[in-house]
């Protein structure tokens, strides 16, 4: 036997007819290896040879997975520099391209090397986590598809598992190869979910002790860079119709808005749109596609956190992660939905949890202005939107805001009460937050006794009467909403008419913020990336659903009373009352990814 296994490398892996021990293969290979230092290298090319054959008739795959086991069997004799090639061709084999008899003996193969001494270590894991993703598109909808995802990456777990217990400085190894290897923004959407999928699986796994929170930062890093390629003019397609409370979302004539490449460039010709324009639609659609399929995978991850009782476990990573690098990225879209849909998960320990960072960083005197009109901002749109949270909460975090202005209305002194929308723009974000919450919750908080009592308790004629005049200064939009349901309710009273006409925002207003126009944030506006959308829809209160303490055309004519002349037109009324309606159907909308585009989704109202 020992001559036979001297003989050709090809007659010996095709010989079908006898049948060779598996230690006399691993002598066969050995053999080859340590005769590379002497010159020999005709069998050595032979055996690379068949490393690299794709390996597809039943002759081949015997052949390879025979190639395969002796070298699993003689590791120890490969050398780093004399078989450099014979390494090259064994950790770029791509798993997705073999069959499971195959998967089985390279997986060994690559275990043994990532064990077998420090040499081999990185290289093998860079191998494993190169194998996340296929070097080719796969249809994951098909059953085939599905399972060959399943038959490599469940493969590619499992050794990075066995070389974790073998091996204790594999983690922080892999951490850095894991960061290094994740497709960028514009990767391929199969690329960029795939990917993400088995950085959450070792989340969940047995090395997410020592991996999962990295995992958490990562993705949140790249939910952010992704929503940061997509920029406000991008999604504002209309300058007609703009207002702060028609956001709700409307298919244009039923049609599925999808995400057709052919379409998107299509609608952009028939726009007579310039290259340039085209381009930046098909950049737009690949970056909003990432982005929403991320978000889905984090959604499916965390309620499944949830369902495993491990979401208080997972949690405070994520809020760390919120607060590091969503919540002073300025206007951020879509990203922060993340957390949004965590807190819905456990509205009583998460969602309270994220409420008290936001608030606390909010009265936190060391932290910068921008950080603090941020995280109000943030705070308003919560409390706003999150149908999850009870009232008595909303009602009790509004006491806190009001105190906190009437504080500070106190410690202004009067030679310092100006209307100076810089100088004192913490204040007036606070008030914003304040009357923008209202907007949305005046009628249900007034409906339940308890918390009635807390909102007609509010010193809000204090705050609003004051030299500093918030009204003047925060959105018009939200103020005159503010102002139609506080007097139809008797919450406040005023002599003075704050309905703009034209709802034009004021110059105050816009020296509010500076240049970062935090005044225009509310970053809790609906959710336009049409597959993460249906996860926050049901947890999400629009506009549409809210009930406010008036009848909308009855009330808006007392209001207007003796104005309703030759100066404001029956024209001028309809205008104003669809500034606070949903978006018109006859908006111009483009599908890049999106569910749908509002025609003005900023809440900002005036000109440029």
């Amino acid at each position: 036997m020992g001559m036979e296994l001297e003989g050709d490398m090809e007659e010996y892996i095709d010989t079908g007819e006898i049948e060779y021990d598996d230690s006399d293969v691993v002598a066969h290979i050995r053999g080859i290896l340590l005769k590379v230092a002497e010159g020999g290298k005709s069998e050595y090319h032979d055996l690379v040879g068949k490393l690299n054959q794709p390996g597809r008739d039943p002759d081949e795959v015997a052949s390879l997975v025979m190639c395969l086991k002796g070298l699993s069997g003689a590791v120890a004799f490969i050398d780093i520099v004399r078989h450099e090639t014979l390494l090259q061709a064994i950790l770029g084999m791509s798993m997705w391209k073999y069959s499971p008899d195959v998967l089985d003996v390279l997986v060994d193969l690559i275990i043994r090397l990532a064990t077998s001494g420090g040499e081999f270590l990185d290289s093998s894991l860079e191998m494993l986590v190169t194998n996340f993703t296929p070097p080719f598109k796969i249809d994951l909808d098909t059953p085939r598809g599905v399972v060959k995802k399943e038959q490599v990456l469940d493969r590619v777990h499992s050794a990075l598992i066995n070389i974790t217990e073998l091996v204790p400085l594999v983690p922080m190894r892999l951490v850095s190869i894991l960061l290094y290897r994740m497709p960028h923004t514009n990767a391929d959407e199969q690329m960029m979910a795939l990917y993400a999928e088995s950085m959450l699986r070792l989340e969940c796994g047995p090395i997410g002790e020592f991996v999962g929170s990295t995992m958490l930062f990562a993705l949140v890093d790249r939910l952010v860079e992704l929503d940061v390629e997509i920029e406000w003019d991008d999604i504002e397609q209309s300058e007609s119709n703009k207002g702060i409370f028609h956001m709700e979302l409307e298919d244009i004539d039923g049609e599925d808005n999808g995400y057709g490449l052919a379409k998107t460039i299509k609608l952009a010709q028939n726009l007579d749109m310039t290259n340039e324009i085209a381009r930046r639609l098909v950049y737009l659609k690949k970056y909003s596609q990432n982005l929403d399929y991320l978000l889905v995978l984090i959604f499916q991850h965390l309620k499944s956190c949830a369902e495993n009782g491990r979401l208080a476990k997972v949690f405070p990573t994520l809020l760390q992660s919120f607060h590091d690098t969503v919540l002073n990225t300025q206007k951020s879209k879509f990203a922060q939905f993340f957390m949004f849909y965590a807190c819905s998960l456990d509205p009583e320990e998460c969602g309270l949890s994220f409420l008290f960072m936001l608030r606390d960083v909010f009265l936190c005197n060391t932290r910068i202005p921008l950080t603090r009109m941020s995280s109000v901002a943030y705070l308003a749109s919560y409390l706003s939107r999150a149908k999850f949270l009870e009232g008595h909460i909303i009602a009790s975090t509004l006491q806190g805001l009001v105190n906190w202005c009437v504080e500070y209305c106190q410690f202004v002194g009067a030679e310092e009460k100006t209307l100076n929308p810089e100088a004192h723009r913490l204040f007036y974000s606070g008030c914003q937050a304040i009357i923008y919450v209202l907007c949305f919750r005046m009628k249900e908080m007034l409906d339940d006794p308890d918390q009635k009592s807390i909102i007609l308790g509010f010193p809000l004629q204090r705050i609003f009467r004051d030299p500093l005049d918030p009204l003047k200064v925060c959105l018009p939009l939200v103020v005159d909403e503010f102002l139609k349901q506080a007097r139809a309710a008797s919450l406040i009273t005023t002599s003075e008419n704050f309905l703009f006409k034209n709802l034009l925002e004021s110059d105050l207003s816009k020296a509010f913020g500076g240049v970062e126009r935090l005044d225009m944030f509310f970053p809790f506006d609906p959710c336009l990336l049409k597959r993460s959308e249906r996860f926050i829809k049901p947890i999400f209160l629009h506009w549409s659903d809210v009930v406010p303490p008036y009848d909308d055309e009855e009330d808006l004519e007392e209001q207007l009373g003796d104005e309703v002349d030759d100066h404001l037109s029956d024209d001028d009324i309809e205008d104003s009352m669809n500034k606070m309606s949903i978006t018109p159907k006859s908006s111009l909308k483009f599908s890049m990814g999106l569910k749908s585009m509002p025609a003005k989704i900023r809440p900002s109202t005036s000109p440029v």
